[in-house]
């Protein structure tokens, strides 16, 4: 049932209480309409042809995505550039989209993909000649609780240091803009006034339009029915009507890119989820009004409305339980145009899709889906835009497919796009973690209760920090990537592919793989375990993003070297505080002495007759190890130092204390402090960045043009005036009256008893004393510039200790 939505006269219409049911034959009727309209009224004219033998780019598939693509490369210059669609352009998902528009999303980059998107609608249609049908009346999202107040007060903190217009408006306002809206439980408004919803068809044809205006050639209908690699690293695109040679593939082809990906051994994780939006007929009170409607995002009753002509449009999103997936798809492969009559008011969307994919493996293959038209046109330029620079323009990892790794069965994906798609309009919470990130004790209040304010965890992981700085504690890192180089050119590989220099055999440093830009792409600890055999470690979650990277540095520069991800074979567990060295001194009998096994000293040996590759070094910034493993050992390794560390109180601690350890330590984290949006100068790297050596490395001469120049932002540490809410990241930093920076991370100190965070903030307000605010759930807190870290490192106390100083914890 849909709930009353409108009211006539003053009162309560019930007209909107039906079924979706009722509607069905209506929206049939429209929809036939529509299929007529797009298959022989509005239809173009193209013969099925080649035209060319040899490419740079081919895109397979002719929706609104591979269509944006194909224009912003020729609009950039990339001659040559061919895109095959096996039936019509928009055949496919995109003239099913109800093609809303907005500005909002609650990731911080998505927003300028966003952005950019709107921006480029609203100026096709005089760059191209051809109408798209963009409205902009605004949208509002509806707050009819407490807790969905809070999430938008939440989301105004990120939106402050962004360009795009949002606001958070009474219930006065929101009926001012919608007075035909029932205002019985209406709290709060979020409004985007530059939101709204386009034709995806007319879109879709004005983008083909401009990228045929710049050169690029659009063949249709002409199949893929295969694709190979070359020896020299070019592709094969074989069709019905010969073959193309291509310098790279992207693979824009909706329902039917796990079928091309297939073509070349790759297993996109991808499911169709079914879609339904119900267009009404003519509502005499819609029909009455002056202006058109904003869009509506009703988020508890998890569906959007928005005016069609004189009537209404609304699309559900239903709960796990009761959502379809297209599993036949999956198991018996799409049909070559899904035109079953049911199918004529499905809108299957790509549930838990990446959206741009550079596969590491398979140079020069990417995948390019979409989840909604709002993603067309910005994803079109950034892809475009990785394509001819050679890097991303910007951090997206979010929505990298090489997130994703052997563990993506089809079996998970769908029981994943399930719960995705379910979570469509929940409550989008601080910290809301699908593992668990902190230990519960007898006394501790069970499960998480999410909330934009300090929860049941917060005493627990103050616990855990505790541990950790005063005994011993024990942590897994196992989903650490984690690779082995070996080979002729190792060293010369690594002394180009990381700012920092080579470690020496048996040493371990922290380096950085940079851009061409000379941005931080990725963040890793390079040891060398025998001359010329190196292990690489990178964070959880960027194993695939990073050996990509590298491979194709391999592959681009011819260097002899073998690389072997063992990221599944081999666990890790960390061991951290004053009393880590005692503990495993007891498991074995090599000499753990400060003087004979340094800090980021790295050597192989056996704890409990376990062999281990053992590394100085903690995230924590407390004396610790990080033991890398086989797998199989995990267990009796743990049981192992659990048992040795009995006399010293060890425990386990999680991923929440570690942060906080962390924070209080200055240390930095990539996809917060660094990332392909940061240089590593202004994010406080330059001890890691070694400028002056020999290695012409990716990036060197981008930074020093970058030290010539001069910095404009750079990050700051602050400490937060708050009560019972923290900073945890990309809030808006406030001075005089406006804002004038973001965080990029933060937390509570358990050992200051105060709140924390990383800030970039303009070179002119970034001395230590500095007053700023930071905007946290509508309320803005005092902050101020401190001298980092706030404590440090166990390795600097021991050293300030030996110089008879007195250092500060």
């Amino acid at each position: 049932m849909v709930e009353t939505i409108y009211k006539k006269d003053g009162e309560k219409c019930n007209c909107l209480f039906v079924t979706v049911g009722v509607f069905f034959v209506l929206f049939l009727f429209v929809c036939l309409f529509v299929f007529v309209c797009l298959f022989f009224v509005r239809k173009e004219t193209s013969s099925p042809s080649l035209g060319k033998d040899r490419a740079d780019t081919v895109i397979i598939g002719g929706g609104c995505v591979g269509v944006s693509l194909a224009y912003h490369l020729a609009k950039a210059g990339l001659k040559d550039v061919v895109l095959l669609e096996k039936s019509e352009l928009t055949a496919g998902s995109t003239w099913h989209a109800a093609g809303l528009t907005t500005y909002f999303h609650p990731g911080i980059n998505l927003k300028k993909i966003h952005a950019y998107s709107i921006k480029l609608y609203e100026k096709l249609e005089e760059e191209t000649g051809q109408p798209v049908g963009f409205h902009q009346p605004g949208s509002i999202r509806i707050a009819s609780t407490p807790t969905r107040v809070d999430e938008f007060k939440y989301q105004m903190t990120r939106a402050g240091w962004h360009p795009t217009e949002q606001y958070l408006i009474t219930p006065e306002k929101v009926q001012e803009l919608f007075p035909l809206l029932n205002m019985d439980k209406v709290l709060a408004g979020l409004y985007n006034p530059g939101d709204g919803h386009i034709d995806p068809y007319s879109l879709t044809m004005a983008l083909a339009a401009g990228a045929r205006k710049y050169g690029a050639q659009l063949n249709y209908p002409v199949q893929v029915t295969n694709l190979k690699s070359r020896s020299d690293g070019t592709w094969e695109v074989e069709t019905p009507l010969g073959i193309i040679q291509a310098k790279r593939i992207v693979n824009t082809a909706g329902f039917w890119a796990r079928d091309v990906g297939k073509m070349i051994g790759l297993q996109h994780p991808l499911i169709p989820v079914h879609h339904q939006y119900v267009v009404t007929s003519t509502i005499p009170e819609v029909k009455a009004l002056k202006t058109e409607l904003p869009v509506i995002r009703d988020l508890e009753g998890s569906y959007y409305l928005r005016q069609e002509r004189d009537g209404l449009l609304f699309g559900p999103y239903e709960s796990e339980e009761k959502m379809k997936l297209q599993d036949s798809w999956v198991t018996n492969g799409v049909p070559p145009v899904p035109a079953d009559s049911k199918n004529f008011f499905l809108n299957p969307k790509k549930a838990e899709i990446p959206t741009v994919y550079h596969s590491f493996r398979i140079a020069d293959f990417f995948l390019f889906l979409r989840y909604g038209i709002i993603h067309a046109g910005g994803m079109g330029k950034y892809l475009s835009d990785w394509i001819l620079e050679g890097e991303p323009p910007f951090d997206l990892i979010e929505v990298d497919p090489n997130r994703y790794g052997k563990w993506t069965t089809t079996e998970y994906t769908a029981a994943k796009a399930r719960e995705s798609y379910g979570f469509n309009n929940i409550v989008g919470y601080p910290k809301e973690k699908r593992q668990p990130h902190w230990f519960y004790k007898p006394g501790d209040e069970t499960g998480y209760k999410p909330s934009f304010r300090r929860t049941n965890w917060f005493d627990p992981v103050g616990r855990e920090y505790k541990q950790v700085m005063e005994k011993v504690g024990v942590i897994d890192l196992s989903p650490f990537g984690k690779f082995k180089v070996k080979g002729t050119d190792s060293v010369k590989l690594l002394d180009h592919l990381f700012a920092n220099v080579v470690p020496k055999v048996g040493s371990t440093n922290i380096s950085h793989m940079l851009t061409p830009r000379g941005k931080v792409y990725a963040e890793l600890t390079v040891s060398q375990l025998y001359p010329g055999e190196f292990m690489l470690v990178t964070g959880s979650g960027s194993e695939l993003h990073d050996l990509r990277w590298i491979e194709e540095k391999v592959t681009r520069g011819g260097y002899k070297v073998e690389i072997e991800n063992v990221t599944d074979e081999m666990g890790v567990l960390s061991v951290a505080g004053p009393y880590a060295r005692q503990v495993l001194q007891r498991l074995t009998n090599e000499d753990l002495s400060d003087s004979s096994f340094k800090f980021l000293q790295c050597r192989h040996l056996k704890l409990s007759n376990i062999a281990v590759t053992a590394i100085r070094i903690s995230y924590t910034g407390e004396l610790g190890w990080e033991l890398y493993h086989r797998k199989e050992d995990s267990v009796p390794l743990y049981n192992a130092i659990m048992e040795a560390g009995q006399k010293e109180g060890i425990d386990d601690f999680g991923t929440y204390a570690l942060n906080a350890l962390r924070l209080e330590k200055g240390f930095r984290a990539w996809g917060a402090e660094m990332n392909c949006d940061t240089n590593p100068l202004e994010a406080g790297l330059e001890y890691f960045v070694k400028l002056n050596k020999a290695a012409d490395f990716t990036g060197k001469q981008a930074l020093k043009h970058i030290k010539e120049k001069g910095l404009k932002r750079r990050l700051v540490y602050l400490t937060v005036e708050t009560d019972n809410v923290d900073p945890e990241g990309n809030e808006s930093v406030w001075h005089n009256g406006k804002v004038i920076g973001n965080t990029t991370s933060g937390c509570f100190s358990y050992g200051a008893q105060q709140s924390l965070a990383f800030a970039y903030v303009p070179m002119e307000v970034s001395k230590v004393g500095q007053k700023l605010e930071v905007e946290l759930l509508g309320k803005n807190y005092p902050a101020t510039i401190i001298q980092e870290p706030l404590v440090l490192t166990e390795p600097t106390r021991v050293r300030l200790q030996r110089k008879g100083e007195s250092p500060k914890i």
